[in-house]
């Protein structure tokens, strides 16, 4: 016959090993998640001010709302400032302003071997309209 002595102990730890991973992962999610959002607001704020580099001569002159390009890169280049947020893309297309931010984040928990830092990417778009 086999003994079954300390069966138990093995799915025991193993359990708590798949607890501990799962709060790892549920932990550094959420906190990714929290820093996402605030970098999507900062995102979409950088997209409205680089909407107010409206060339205001083609506007007056013509009517058209297009975008200047060197100012919608200088006024995003104020609107975000520190916290380790890099603008990696502004493309200016007629009316619209496309925006690319990224930020490298620390994980809230790294176990031994992960990787403690990760990179998110948030895009915004913001476009000009005449009123009808």
């Amino acid at each position: 016959m086999r003994r079954e002595d300390g069966q138990i102990t093995v799915m025991t730890i193993g359990f708590f090993v798949f607890l501990g991973l799962l709060a790892v992962v549920v932990v550094n999610s959420s906190a990714a998640f929290l820093q996402r959002q605030q970098l999507d607001n900062i995102a979409d704020g950088a997209a409205l001010a680089a909407a107010d580099g409206l060339s205001r001569a083609d506007f007056y002159r013509r009517g058209e709302v297009t975008l200047d390009d060197a100012e919608a890169r200088r006024l995003i280049g104020e609107y975000v400032t520190g916290d380790g947020i890099r603008v990696v893309a502004v493309r200016t297309d007629g009316d619209q302003v496309h925006v690319r931010l990224e930020r490298t984040v620390e994980l809230a928990i790294a176990p031994p071997g992960w990787t403690s830092r990760t990179t998110i990417v948030s895009e915004a778009t913001s476009q000009l309209r005449l009123g009808d």
